[in-house]
């Protein structure tokens, strides 16, 4: 018998806990997180395009300095790609987080059933860096194969012609010296072909397992509804994210009150127990 109350929940469900957790930290960092123009929120989101082909044969650099490419680097497995910045102080950490726990917990290991793919946008960043963040994240969440997981640079066209084939629409801000850009995860055939894509952050492993089976087996999946959660980071002494943050709070307290309704409605329904 667990020990009750919320306790017992997080016992039989420790991904919920997980979840619940990733989804506080993505409420804080919201504000954060929010469109450089609130005029055209669909200028910086994914276009989703299942069924094109990546540019398979683009060389890039890995974290050890070697030129590769995507097809290659596949090696007749799933390819995940995830496309963000490595010194990205905002969301660019917890999707990789998000996928790396998603995919333990789904119990699909690197080399065996998928390659990841990690490509910075910013041109400027260096195999050192790259090198620093796969050491990093495959130190914090248990890495199968880290041969299979690979942490890329590129030129700006070799950069400008993945993000192209995949729908990735970012634009560098000067004044911050950071990229305004979207968030997701696009799961690529064998063959390097675009089949589905998983949007935002706080991926389950339900559907990371499905995304990688349909990969797998060739599914080219319909797209899905646009999603305009982007990552970027203003100044907060301009105070141009104020509304936005009241917004964020008002949800979350919106968010606390129903977590604890539904906590105490399943405890007062829980049987209880024999004398």
């Amino acid at each position: 018998m667990a020990r009750g109350g919320v306790s017992e929940l997080e016992g039989n469900h420790p991904m919920i806990a997980r979840n619940a957790v990733l989804l506080l930290a993505v409420a804080l960092l919201a504000p954060l997180c929010a469109r450089s123009n609130p005029q055209d929120p669909g200028r910086y989101r994914f276009i989703e395009r299942p069924g094109t082909a990546l540019p398979a044969q683009m060389p890039l650099r890995d974290s050890d300095g070697r030129t590769v490419t995507l097809s290659e680097l596949a090696q007749g497995k799933p390819l995940i790609l995830v496309l963000g910045y490595f010194r990205c102080s905002n969301l660019c950490g917890i999707v990789r987080a998000s996928l790396y726990r998603a995919l333990f917990a789904a119990n699909l290991r690197a080399g065996r059933d998928y390659a990841l793919a990690v490509l910075s946008i910013d041109p400027r960043e260096s195999d050192g860096q790259a090198r620093a963040a796969k050491a990093q994240d495959v130190a914090a969440f248990r890495v199968s194969d880290p041969r299979y997981v690979h942490y890329l640079t590129g030129t700006a066209p070799e950069i400008a012609a993945v993000a192209a084939a995949v729908g990735f629409r970012d634009r560098f801000d000067e004044p911050t010296e950071q990229f305004v850009h979207p968030l997701g995860v696009i799961f690529a055939t064998p063959e390097g072909v675009i089949s589905n894509y998983l949007l935002g952050v706080g991926y389950t492993p339900v559907a990371v397992r499905a995304a990688v089976q349909r990969a797998e087996t060739g599914t080219i999946a319909a797209v899905g509804q646009p999603l305009l959660l982007v990552c970027f980071h203003f100044d907060p002494s301009t105070g141009r994210y104020t509304l936005e943050i009241l917004k964020v709070l008002r949800l979350a307290g919106i968010l606390t009150v129903l977590t604890l309704a539904g906590t105490l409605f399943f405890l007062h329904r829980r049987p209880r127990a024999s004398p």
